[in-house]
């Protein structure tokens, strides 16, 4: 074990800054962290959402039986996942997106199929949350992990920003389109995996928006959502895998038009977006960016009002 990641409570934080410190750790700051400490090849981050503590370098394992379990959560987990977390470890697909809230590129849905081998396999192998994984090289190299591991079914679904743009049309919503493009990836995956009798997502706002789509495709597969979902190994494995598709496009279509296409819906994507538009014309902009965004009166408006990642009516994009 390589990596692990655990919740703590604000006074285990605070307990554990003390034991680093004890134990001779180089304490430094990071962003979005209380503290980041170094010993040796193993590194600790106590990250402020949560909070939530995470362990990474070859001894990952030694500090969670030794340091972590009996001095800061009291609690022996470590070696015992299967039976604290037996769904993690049973039969079913992972689904997870990558692309809703960026105004350049395109909606990725991913799926992937795991059973307690293989997840134990991903999980040995350093596979979580996308979003926990700040570099496109290691993105790369644990999707490739996650499509060599011997009877990991995955299916990804991308949806262009041209196409996007008609189907958000028609749709009307983000989450519609969402809801499509999932069940669309769990119907390639049923497809390949019949047997297996259960999908996992994040949950939508409108759990029944999603269970919709499912019966207008005739699967009868038990959908469970629910929030963090990319806790689990396959909506984890999914997240990694959609996430690759989308920085690969990303930064294909960066350097076939001349302009550095950031992520996100900030100020340097506004001025990224001026830019295409200067050196490709208006109409380039349907084919690297998703409309509907207010970004889009932010680049074309002489007097622009730039919001975040809502739906033109101010709508928050839900989850899922």
């Amino acid at each position: 074990m390589t990596t692990h990641t655990a919740p703590l409570t604000f006074a285990q934080a605070e307990k554990l800054r003390s034991i680093l410190e004890r134990d001779g750790y180089e304490l430094m700051p990071k962003p979005y962290a209380l503290f980041s400490a170094r010993k040796g090849k193993l590194n600790v981050t106590v990250y402020e959402k949560g909070p939530k503590v995470l362990i990474q370098g070859k001894d990952t394992e030694d500090f969670i039986r030794f340091t972590l379990e009996p001095e800061i959560t009291g609690e022996a987990r470590l070696g015992y996942e299967e039976i604290l977390d037996p769904d993690r470890f049973s039969p079913h697909f992972g689904i997870d997106e990558s692309g809703k809230g960026d105004f350049f590129g395109p909606l990725v849905i991913a799926g992937a199929y795991t059973d307690a081998t293989i997840a134990r396999r991903l999980i040995e192998a350093g596979i979580m949350d996308s979003k926990r994984v700040t570099s496109p090289a290691r993105i790369r190299k644990l999707a490739a992990i996650i499509r060599e591991t011997p009877g990991c079914t995955t299916e990804v679904v991308s949806i262009g920003p041209e196409r996007y743009n008609e189907m958000h049309a028609s749709f009307g919503n983000l989450n519609r389109l969402l809801a499509w493009g999932h069940a669309r990836v769990i119907e390639k995956l049923v497809a390949s995996r019949p047997d297996c009798p259960r999908a996992l997502s994040d949950q939508f706002a409108r759990p029944e928006v999603l269970q919709r789509a499912l019966r207008e495709k005739g699967l009868t597969i038990t959908l469970e959502q629910r929030t963090k979902g990319e806790s689990d190994t396959a909506v984890a494995a999914a997240s990694i895998l959609a996430r690759e598709r989308f920085i690969d496009w990303i930064d294909k279509t960066s350097a076939a038009g001349g302009v550095k296409l950031p992520l996100g819906a900030s100020d340097s994507v506004v001025q990224a977006a001026k830019e295409a538009v200067a050196l490709h014309g208006k109409e380039a902009l349907s084919k690297i960016a998703k409309l509907h965004f207010r970004t889009t009166s932010a680049v074309l408006s002489p007097n622009p009002s730039l919001s975040d990642d809502s739906e033109p009516d101010g709508t928050k994009i839900a989850s899922g």
